[in-house]
């Protein structure tokens, strides 16, 4: 029988399949590997990257203040110039990260291509990881934590909130607003407990190498659990 029901602009919306990056299409915290890279090229103290391994340590655990921590690395970046970072992370990622993309995460990719959904990374990492990473696996876009640049050099702030916690969602909205994205019938995989409110966002989650206190929360809630490490 013919449906007359007039089509809201939401129904019309296109579905996205969004990924994080960290523990999840790669099997370790990209964050570290680079600090251990930043390390070996001088460019950090040995006090300073022991206090971004603590960091790390306490973030994947979700005992960290994020915000607080993001503005404080950020601040090392002021006066340096964009281009130069952005040629190092290039190099990085195609060395480091690309290599250690999981195939079951790629599957997934393409299995959600195939579909027709919009692709995008959505990780807490900064654009200048997360965007080469993107591009090499053809999505369509990546929501990221985002540094302020003027004139070329890092200002040392942070434009908009970090992609982390409640920010995934401002930075899922804001590809939304931008690709006309149907965000309650979209996908979400991810392994951390930090992801909670971008994972009740969406109607469709996936929880992937999850941490201890995500796989507590999926088991209490009925969602699935993968494991492509």
């Amino acid at each position: 029988m013919y449906n007359s029901r007039k089509l809201r602009p939401m129904d019309l919306a296109r579905p996205a399949a969004f990924f994080d990056l960290d523990r999840t299409l790669v099997p370790v915290n990209t964050g570290r590997l680079f600090v251990g890279h930043m390390r070996r090229r001088g460019e950090i103290s040995l006090g300073r990257a022991l206090q971004a391994f603590g960091w790390l340590a306490r973030y994947h655990f979700a005992l960290l203040d994020i915000p607080a921590v993001a503005n404080r690395v950020v601040s090392v970046l002021r006066g340096q110039r964009e281009d130069e970072f952005a040629e190092m992370c290039q190099r990085w990622v195609e060395d480091t990260v690309l290599p250690r993309l999981l195939p079951e995460g790629l599957r997934k990719i393409e299995s959600h291509r195939k579909q027709g959904q919009f692709l995008a990374i959505l990780s807490t990492s900064s654009a200048y990881v997360v965007g080469p990473v993107a591009r090499s696996l053809g999505m369509d876009a990546s929501g990221s934590t985002q540094l302020e640049v003027e004139k070329g050099l890092f200002t040392g702030r942070l434009l908009g909130p970090p992609c982390y916690g409640v920010g995934k969602i401002h930075w899922a909205e804001s590809l939304q607003a931008e690709h006309g994205l149907n965000l309650d019938e979209s996908w979400f995989y991810t392994d951390s407990y930090t992801d909670l409110p971008m994972l009740e966002r969406v109607n469709h989650r996936v929880v992937v190498n999850p941490d201890p206190r995500l796989r507590r929360a999926a088991r209490t809630r009925g969602w699935a659990i993968q494991n492509w490490a």
